[in-house]
């Protein structure tokens, strides 16, 4: 018999379609909700202007400054020269922008600044079955309340603030489906790491994946924002997980949120989104999430990765290969845990939320980074900034040797004052981790907060597990 369900893309994609999509022409899409920063800004409201618009709807956009913006203390316009004329210049032209177009920005004295992809769901902006775009690839991140949620080029972001829709391809559908139950010491990140590692990083390209399973349903949101975040490593253009009992209590309360009997029919409406029993899927993967460890890189692209027990693979010949363990300056056959770490990073839209401070601060209590070794830890948000001072997490870090900072994408990207030197190795809890993304000539090694953590401790790259275990 055929099947006639409908998957958590299928619904969503439908609900906002304005013209469908033909042989010769693009679907037009309406957009619930545009998120902007400094950055992919600056070109589309120039892009306004030589047109005489107006942003269409600027209910439904919401600014904040996170790429460029320092992580020190600022006071004034004139402390952002730390980072570059060229930030400084992005900062204060999203100033301007947000000011001349009747914008709302969450700009260095307000209490919500912090990245986009953090404050999208801590205001309760990010909800399910909306359309939500931004400027930036990992915008896949809201998709962890059922959201579609993609990244969109500069001259898209001018599309969307001038019309509130967007000209879409409907992508492919990919099931990922992560059962059992995860072991002590494995994180969301180590999940997203190894399935990337499983499919490499285009097995993603053309489709949207669904996270379905077990293991899924047993993460909290910001587990679910981690893996979704990274859907777009594995070359997806955006990741959903059908939201449940876990999105609603997130989301309850939170200030763009509806309230009272507006959230009861909010919650009708998002319990109907589930892909349906009977729902086809284009593709689908299976992952054991039992039998995963703690994962990291060992190359420039995120799919070179191995659990953090293992040695580094040989090149077997191929010349990328070999060039990315040159680049690296990795051994075929070193054991992992033997590399030498300079630069601990804990933060970035992928790991920098209250629960990933959390994890840090408890492997870290009552140890010492060890000699030689810099270790930044940058909170998503002023919101996670207070929240972590408040159960005095700050004072653990910074008891530990660890330099604690403001809100900000900080050394994720090493455009904002916050950068690795050439040819030291970080361990990173970001996202990228491609020749040069976090400074000219910088090694990344993505991990956990809790493995970061630990190479933070030992001066090399660590496995967790032996110090989660003498907490017991």
């Amino acid at each position: 018999m055929p099947q006639n369900g409908r998957t958590l893309f299928d619904k969503v994609w439908s609900q906002h379609v304005v013209v469908p999509e033909t042989d010769d022409t693009p679907a037009i899409l309406y957009i619930d909700l545009h998120l902007i920063h400094e950055v992919t800004t600056p070109q589309a409201f120039s892009l306004l202007r030589e047109r005489g618009l107006r942003v269409r709807r600027p209910d439904l956009t919401l600014g904040t400054m996170d790429h460029s913006t320092p992580t020190v203390p600022v006071r004034n316009f004139r402390d952002l020269a730390i980072v570059g004329e060229d930030a400084a210049r992005q900062v204060g032209k999203m100033q301007e922008n947000c000011k001349e177009f009747g914008l709302e920005l969450h700009g260095f004295d307000s209490p919500n600044r912090g990245i986009v992809h953090v404050i999208g769901p801590e205001l309760g902006a990010t909800q399910p079955g909306k359309t939500i775009v931004c400027g930036d690839s990992h915008t896949s991140t809201h998709g962890a309340f059922g959201a579609l949620a993609f990244g969109i080029g500069t001259t898209e972001v001018g599309h969307v603030l001038a019309t509130q829709c967007l000209l879409q391809r409907k992508p492919k559908t990919l099931a990922i489906v992560i059962d059992g139950e995860l072991q002590t010491g494995v994180s969301a990140k180590d999940l997203i790491l190894a399935t990337i590692g499983q499919i490499g990083v285009d097995g993603g390209t053309g489709h949207v994946i669904e996270y379905r399973g077990s293991a899924i349903r047993s993460l909290d949101m910001d587990g679910r924002m981690t893996v979704c975040n990274m859907s777009i490593e594995a070359g997806a253009r955006a990741g959903m997980i059908a939201p449940d009992d876990t999105t609603f209590e997130y989301l309850r309360g939170r200030p763009r949120c509806p309230s009272g009997a507006a959230w009861e029919a909010a919650l009708q409406r998002w319990r109907r989104l589930a892909s349906d029993d009977d729902a086809h899927f284009d593709r689908e993967v299976r992952v054991d999430g039992s039998a995963l460890s703690p994962m990291v890189t060992f190359g420039t692209n995120p799919g070179m990765v191995v659990p953090v027990s293992d040695a580094v693979p040989d090149h077997g010949g191929d010349p990328s290969f070999r060039k990315a363990l040159n680049y690296m300056q990795m051994e075929p056959g070193k054991a992992i845990s033997d590399i030498a770490v300079d630069v601990v990073f804990v933060g970035s839209c992928t790991n920098s939320r209250l629960s990933d401070l959390q994890q840090a601060a408890g492997l870290l209590r009552g140890k010492k980074v060890a000699s030689g070794v810099r270790m930044l830890v940058v909170p998503g948000s002023q919101q996670i900034k207070k929240q972590a001072e408040d159960a005095g997490l700050d004072e653990i870090f910074l008891a530990a040797g660890a330099e604690w900072r403001e809100s900000g994408c900080s050394m994720c990207l090493g455009m904002n004052g916050d950068t690795v030197a050439a040819g030291k190795l970080s361990v990173s809890t970001s996202n990228r981790n491609f020749e040069g993304r976090q400074g000219v000539g910088a090694r990344t090694v993505l991990a956990s907060p809790l493995t970061a953590a630990a190479s933070a401790i030992e001066g090399k790259v660590a496995d967790p597990r032996k110090y989660l275990e003498a907490n017991r």
